[in-house]
């Protein structure tokens, strides 16, 4: 129970806020009729049983890797079976979109829930003139107070998530079977057909009404993003409860608009309707509640990006490890000041929640379209034929719904994409820049470089004491060791290469010596999993190593290409590879390789 409590604040805020703003969104374009209202909230219902509950809570939360869920382990689990460049390259592709699309998702979640719920403030009686840019303002400073605090880490806050959702959920539900109670012919809405018919009476036009339906599953990629955290059954559980109440209350919502067709803002005026003393506290809920929701969003942005650090598709960003308890708990400034720029800027240019809707739901769609098209061929390729149809069936959805969003993309849902094309070209530009560079480099075979380095360490005086040397492996040689040692003429009583490697796994931790390469030559290996946090100051202490000097390269990139140049940037704005460990600086010594690129 305690670990269903949890998911409720860390896995559902953004789809347990959607009901804040998408009926509003979807009657500014919508005729608030008696039949189209049943045909909308038969098409929430149905979104959110298809792209949610089979797409997410069943079928994707069956494909984990040791527990861990995301585009990055579909990826893992899907490449076993790939053969060939072609195969491995478009799924490659395909995960860096997905990984790019996520992180756009997350700029606009937190912009649109708090804006959205401080919109709420023009119902309190005395408040109804107070104008947009205050309300802007406003949200401004919630967001940039909920981004100050990262650095401080959220675990002594976190506790309050789930039982503050809880309430939440409580309150949504109890709106809803009260407004229910006074229009009950809302009930209907839960057969398909009533959406499928809105879909063909309206012709185009219904064809758009998807591009706004798709806001109450917004968030549902979460289920399975976050699925580490807590485990697949808290999760799917809690879903089962928030998947009842988002029904009840989007049906109380329907039922309000139907004997309320004038309402803009519905659930805060259906609220305001049935219990105005209590308003107010619903307001400040409603704003903790989207503040949860961002909050969980940006935590998901530090794990995606953690992920792509670990399986080297992302820059080694400054990482901040914000508890001692829990290890998923980290902040990455860079990130975060990075989100923060975005979602204030976005706030500014969209003015009003109901704008941002317009720009909505382009990236979960393309999110949720990516996964479908993973899931499905790991099942095809896994002789699941049942889960392969259905999977197949849901992916058709998915895009059907990306291409009611491309309507979207003249009234600024590209805005989306723009901001997805940061860490795309990010990612591009870094992974192929880290190809070129190791075959630019020339490292030295193992074989040729102990006939080297014996001659040296025989015939040359050596310096008391033991020298670090990090590497990707003790078979081939970085030549900043070839220049530390043979140029240099730099040796050692006791030399360690170390090498740090990342295995399959999400999880684990394991090191040890390896045979000695050669006299006064060992070669230490540290293996963990994708997502663990390695102190490797602690491991080199725990294994009795006590060096004297650290010897690490650095590459100074000469290059006219444009494109080289972005990633001499990025390698000089971001830290190194000893630095993100972060071993005592006092013992570092960085020694240059100039290359031409």
């Amino acid at each position: 129970m305690d670990k269903i409590i949890k998911s409720l604040g860390i896995v559902f805020g953004d789809i347990g806020t959607s009901p804040i703003y998408t009926l509003t969104v979807i009657f500014l374009f919508t005729r608030p009729t008696p039949d189209n209202v049943v045909g909308v909230i038969s098409l929430i219902v149905w979104t959110l049983i298809t792209l949610v509950t089979i797409e997410y809570a069943w079928l994707a939360t069956s494909l984990s890797h040791k527990g861990e869920g995301g585009t990055i382990v579909l990826r893992e689990l899907l490449a076993p079976y790939l053969k060939g460049t072609r195969q491995i390259g478009f799924v490659t592709a395909l995960s860096f979109i997905g990984i790019s699309l996520i992180i756009g998702d997350g700029v606009i979640t937190p912009a649109i829930s708090i804006l959205s719920a401080v919109e709420g403030t023009l119902l309190i009686p005395g408040f109804e003139e107070v104008s947009q840019n205050k309300l802007i303002i406003v949200a401004g400073v919630i967001a940039v107070l909920l981004f100050a605090i990262q650095r401080r880490g959220t675990e002594k806050v976190a506790w309050a998530f789930g039982p503050i959702m809880v309430v939440w959920f409580s309150v949504l539900a109890v709106s809803g079977l009260v407004a229910i109670s006074d229009y009950a012919e809302v009930l209907k809405a839960v057969n398909p057909y009533y959406g499928i018919r809105l879909l063909f009476d309206n012709g185009l036009s219904g064809f758009f009404i998807l591009s706004e339906v798709i806001l109450c599953a917004t968030g549902g990629e979460a289920l399975y993003a976050d699925m580490g955290h807590l485990g697949r059954m808290p999760i799917v559980k809690a879903w089962y409860f928030v998947f009842v109440v988002l029904v009840i209350n989007y049906m109380g919502q329907g039922a309000f608009i139907m004997a309320h067709p004038e309402a803009k803002n519905v659930l805060f005026e259906m609220i305001y309707h049935y219990a105005a003393i209590l308003y107010v506290p619903f307001l400040l809920l409603s704003i903790a509640a989207t503040i949860i929701a961002s909050q969980a969003m940006i935590s998901g942005m530090f794990s995606i990006v953690y992920q792509g650090i670990t399986t080297h598709v992302m820059p080694l960003f400054k990482v901040d490890y914000t508890s001692r308890e829990m290890r998923s708990q980290i902040y990455i400034g860079f990130v975060n000041w990075f989100l923060l720029a975005c979602v204030l800027f976005i706030m500014y240019v969209f003015r009003a929640s109901n704008n941002l809707a317009a720009a909505y739901g382009l990236a979960v769609t393309g999110t949720m379209a990516i996964t479908g098209i993973m899931m499905s061929w790991i099942f095809l390729m896994r002789g699941n034929v049942v889960n392969f149809f259905i999977a197949g069936v849901i992916t058709f959805i998915d895009v059907v719904f990306l291409f009611a969003n491309f309507f979207k993309i003249p009234h600024g849902g590209y805005w989306s994409i723009v901001i997805a094309m940061f860490p795309l070209a990010m990612i591009l530009i870094y992974t192929k820049g880290q190809r070129r560079l190791y075959r630019a480099l020339r490292p030295l075979n193992r074989d040729a470089f102990l006939i080297g380095y014996n001659q040296i360490y025989q015939g040359l005086c050596k310096i008391s004491g033991t020298a670090l040397f990090f590497a990707k492996d003790d078979k081939e040689i970085a030549p900043y060791i070839v220049h530390t040692m043979f140029k240099n003429n730099i040796i050692y009583e006791d030399n360690v290469i170390v090498s740090i490697s990342r295995t399959d796994e999400p999880y684990g931790l394991s090191y040890n010596f390896k045979e000695p390469l050669a006299p006064g030559l060992r070669t230490f290996e540290i293996q963990s999993g994708y997502m663990e946090i390695v102190d490797v100051e602690e491991i080199l202490k725990a294994s009795s190593i006590n060096e004297k000097t650290i010897f690490y390269g650095l590459e100074e990139i000469a290059t006219e290409n444009p494109v080289w140049k972005v990633f001499s940037i990025i390698k000089k704005l971001t830290p190194t590879f000893l630095q993100f460990y972060k071993l005592p600086p006092n013992k570092l010594h960085g020694v240059i390789t100039r290359v031409e690129m």
